[in-house]
């Protein structure tokens, strides 16, 4: 009886953990996601705003508010912006592998087969 319920509760601990791991690696593919899509839009501009005159006005949201500047203002603040969401989408990307290697290492050692996913 007693091995039985020590068995169960291990068994529970078990699944919390293996829940834990998922959702954590559900909300870094998440992340990873948001911010590829972000590095996307900011090539996207990026492209459009070069050819262009740098003298030529256009708009950029900051904070929530349309404000008006030039190509020429706007091109350095988009291409550093962009260099730091790449950095940032790498250190995710290295984050989420760790993750999942430190994951299979915990199923090998506790012996865990997953069933469904």
């Amino acid at each position: 009886m007693a091995q039985a319920h020590i068995t169960a509760k291990k068994q529970h601990d078990l699944q919390q953990q293996y829940t834990t791991y998922k959702n954590s690696l559900q909300q870094l593919a998440q992340k990873i996601g948001d911010v590829e899509q972000e590095t996307e839009e900011h090539r996207l501009v990026l492209e459009t705003l070069k050819p262009l005159s740098i003298d030529r006005k256009c708009f950029r949201m900051i904070n929530g508010v349309l404000v008006e500047r030039t190509v020429k203002d706007v091109m350095p603040a988009l291409e550093t912006n962009s260099e730091g969401l790449k950095k940032v989408l790498d250190d995710l990307v290295k984050q989420y592998k760790r993750q999942q290697e430190d994951m299979e290492k915990w199923k090998k050692k506790n012996n865990i087969q997953v069933v469904q996913q």
